[in-house]
Formats: structure tokens, C-alpha cells, sequence
């Protein structure tokens, strides 16, 4: 049981982490908690932390096939964002929901930030978070079209330009000088972070309030008050969460409850001041353009440019395999695009690439839950925007479980309950035809200089509007 590869294989985060990755122990017998937590990436640690301060006498055990941070809480790119993956005014359209109710949550993301800055402080976890806020470049007309759009849309629900604000050509090169760009948008509401010092570093503090972390543990299945792993021993508890994002359809009843989406990154050498007095990125915001195909960068506290996006393939029957880490396709498009985005860095080496999946619902929509019917709790579909939301399910759910009411238990995600994905083969031609359709709509605008109809399209399918 367990994974046979090397753990500090898994990314450069792992390798940096500067913690032992050698797994914790495994259950070895059936018990009785209060709490069970199934997953030990950022939503379960973070449940099990706001768990603990809530109420320190309660028995919390947190469940993990591999190790603590080995998904993608470990993997990521290290965005500490208020991005959310549905927009405020899918947000406001949900049953119950209002424009008043959006803006909260929109609020609640990005108290979420300095919450995170607050935690790793009074934890003394040094995670390299470093809040440089967060630009995006508009290099071609139809992506200043859309960052366009988005200030104005940002204007609409109450956001001033302290929030987030267009800059010029000038402007923008102040802060980064990127190849092509006509104007850029910058937002304050952004931190960097390591995320595999975060991750490791929380399930330290989770274990030094009294929570026991389980790894090498599969769990087969959840059902109210039980998990099963496969050895078959029997977790009671009178209240389960699960928090397996990219990894649940691998659960018992849960295939099409997500599709596990690959990201992948890559990372280059440390870099000389030379080549950073080229690209800027002074104070390290993390960066990306308003292409379609998503891509998302930082500048590691190590000098570094850590840069990843779509562009894998899903995998028919949700299916995830270390293999799928790597995508050479991908890699390589990855860096001929950071080249093209800042040409200094041509010539200097490329040191790692891997990959990961992140889980996405039908409707693209996040959301935490507890049924106190059953017990039974779940938070996940993140989107890959799941570092800052991670934390805020995880103070929704401790509230929930301990039957508090409070301004996060209203917000309008709770509770949401997303369709199910369709049955095979249906699920894995649309997903691939949906990414594919994303590449080829950013290839037709750099040839006709126009926004793409297939984009605006595909857009409802794809979690826009």
C-alpha cells in the first residue's frame, strides 16, 4: 500500500520543503473519534486546525493515502488569491443567493489571504508567503478587450481600483516587463507562497494541537458515522469530511462527483540579478495574461520563475496515475511561452517539471457542506483556485461541525450541491473537446486580432457565462 516513488520526486516544492517526507504511520486497527477527516491537503489540515481551536477537546483523525501535502496542496503554483472559480454573478444567481450574498463571499476570499499570513505567523510556519498582489498582462487586443471587461465588471460589484485597477504600458513595466504587452491589470489581493512548506508545515501545527494524522490509510468508502480503509478497519465518528478534490472519484459512489483535470508546471534555475533587472517582479506578484488556456507564474523566494497551466488531457473514467505527472507537450509549450513572455530568461535552464490533478464540478462551482442529519461533510472543486478557498472551507466546516452560526456558515457556497458529470464517454469528449477548443480559441485570436466566437461559445460549458 502506498506510493512507490520517491516523495521528494514529486515536485521542486517537495524537494525544498526542508521537512521529512518519511510517511507517518498508518491505522492499524479500528477506533472511535468525533471527527474523521478523509485527505490531508489543505481543506482536511485546515479543518482539523480550525477543529482543534474551536474546541480542543475534540477527537480529530485525519485520514491520507500517501502523505500529508502529496496532492495537489504540494504541488500547486503558490497563489494565495481572492479568486474564486465562479464568478459574483453566477454566485448571486444561486438558489437563496443575492448580489449582497456574492459580495460577501467575494469579501470572505479575500480576508482568506491575510488569514493564511495570520496562521503562518502565530505558527511560525516560514512558507515564503510574501503578498506582491497579482498582475495580468493584456499582449494582444482581444485580451485587453477582456481586461477591460473585467475592471468594468469589478466596478459593477462595488470593487474599487484599490482592489484592482488597469495599468498602462508604463505602468506595467514598473512592476514587470513582459514581451508584447499593451496594458495589464493589478490586484493587491495576492500572496506567494511554498506551498509544500505551507502544507507540511500546517500538518505540524495540527499534530501540536492533538489531531493524529493516519498515512499510508486508503479509505475505500464514507458512509454517515463510518470510514472504511482497505485493510478493512472501520473509522466511527459522529462526524465525517471528506477532502479528496481531485481524488475523489477514486471513492466508493463518487465517480462523477468531480473530473480530476491535470495542471502542470515547471520551474527554472535560479536566476542572476541580471536577468531580474530584465524581468522586474520586484516585489514578486505572481503573474499571468488573459489568454484563455489558463497559465499562472511566480518568483520563487529563491529566485525562480515557477510557471504552469492547462493543457492535459483529461483522462478517461476520471482516471489518475502518477504517470499522467508528466506531459512532455505540455512542458514544453510551458516554457517556450515563459520565454516568449520574458526573453531573458533564453538560455537559462529549465530544472523540474511535474504535474497534478485538481478537481472541477459541473457547473464549476466550489462548495463546503455538513449534513447534521448524517454527519457527513465535504468541501472541494476548487478549480486549481483552491490555496485561499481551501482555508475559508476549512473555517466553514469547523463552525459547521460544532453548530455555530457564524458570517462564513451563510455565505452562499455552503451547502451547494453541483450536478453529477456525465456517464463515459460522454464526460471525456467534452472535457477534451472543451480543452482543445481553449488552445485553438487563443490560436485564432493571435491570427485574427479579434476576441474568439469559439470561446464565447464553449464559454457556458466551460463554467463562464
Amino acid at each position: 500500500m502506498g506510493s512507490p516513488v520517491r516523495y521528494d520526486d514529486l515536485s521542486l516544492w517537495h524537494q525544498t520543503c526542508g521537512d521529512d517526507l518519511t510517511p507517518r504511520p498508518g491505522l492499524a486497527s479500528s477506533i472511535d473519534v468525533d471527527v474523521a477527516i478523509v485527505g490531508a491537503g489543505f481543506t482536511g489540515l485546515w479543518a482539523a486546525y480550525y477543529l482543534q481551536r474551536a474546541d480542543p477537546d475534540l477527537r480529530v483523525v485525519v485520514l491520507e493515502r500517501e502523505i500529508a501535502g502529496f496532492g495537489a496542496s504540494g504541488r500547486n503554483g503558490g497563489w494565495v488569491s481572492a479568486l474564486f472559480p465562479s464568478s459574483s454573478s453566477k454566485v448571486a444567481s444561486l438558489p437563496g443567493s443575492s448580489p449582497d450574498a456574492a459580495r460577501r463571499l467575494a469579501k470572505a476570499m479575500r480576508g482568506s489571504i491575510d488569514e493564511i499570513g495570520a496562521v503562518t505567523a502565530d505558527e511560525d510556519i516560514d512558507c515564503d508567503f510574501h503578498k506582491g498582489g497579482m498582475i495580468s498582462f493584456a499582449r494582444s487586443r482581444s485580451q485587453l478587450a477582456r481586461a477591460r471587461h473585467e475592471v468594468d465588471e469589478a466596478r459593477a460589484w462595488s470593487a474599487g481600483a484599490d482592489d484592482l485597477r488597469l495599468l498602462s504600458p508604463e505602468e506595467t513595466s514598473s512592476v514587470a516587463r513582459a514581451s508584447g504587452v499593451l496594458a495589464a491589470t493589478y490586484t493587491p489581493n495576492c500572496a506567494r507562497i511554498h506551498p509544500a512548506k505551507l502544507v507540511r508545515g500546517l500538518a505540524h501545527a495540527v499534530e501540536r494541537r492533538g489531531a493524529v494524522i493516519f498515512e499510508q490509510t486508503a479509505v475505500e468508502s464514507i458512509s454517515p458515522s463510518l470510514v472504511t480503509t482497505a485493510p478493512g478497519h472501520q473509522v466511527r465518528a459522529s462526524a465525517v469530511i471528506r477532502a479528496t478534490e481531485g481524488f475523489t472519484p477514486g471513492l466508493a459512489g463518487l465517480r462523477r462527483a468531480v473530473v480530476p483535470v491535470y495542471s502542470l508546471i515547471v520551474a527554472t534555475e535560479p536566476l542572476p540579478e541580471s536577468v531580474w533587472e530584465e524581468i522586474g517582479l520586484d516585489d514578486s506578484p505572481t503573474f499571468t495574461d488573459y489568454r484563455h488556456l489558463i497559465i499562472y507564474g511566480q518568483r520563487t523566494a529563491d529566485g525562480r520563475l515557477v510557471f504552469g497551466g492547462r493543457g492535459a488531457p483529461y483522462h478517461f473514467g476520471s482516471a489518475v496515475k502518477p504517470d499522467f505527472d508528466q506531459e512532455e507537450r505540455v512542458f514544453a509549450g510551458l516554457r517556450e511561452t515563459l520565454v516568449d513572455m520574458f526573453p531573458a530568461l533564453d538560455g537559462h535552464a529549465f530544472t523540474h517539471a511535474w504535474g497534478g490533478p485538481l478537481g472541477i464540478t459541473r457547473d464549476w462551482m466550489a462548495s463546503v457542506g455538513f449534513d447534521p442529519s448524517t454527519g457527513l461533510g465535504w468541501a472541494g472543486g476548487y478549480v486549481g483556485d483552491g490555496v485561499s478557498t481551501t482555508n475559508l472551507a476549512g473555517r466553514t466546516l469547523a463552525d459547521l461541525v460544532t453548530g455555530r452560526q457564524t458570517d462564513v456558515t451563510t455565505l452562499p457556497w455552503v451547502n451547494h450541491r453541483s450536478p453529477q458529470w456525465e456517464p463515459e464517454p460522454l464526460r471525456w469528449l467534452g472535457i477534451n473537446a472543451g480543452l482543445r477548443a481553449m488552445t485553438a480559441s487563443d490560436h485564432e485570436e493571435s491570427l485574427t486580432g479579434r476576441q474568439s466566437m469559439m470561446a464565447k461559445a464553449l464559454a457556458p460549458m466551460l463554467g463562464g457565462h
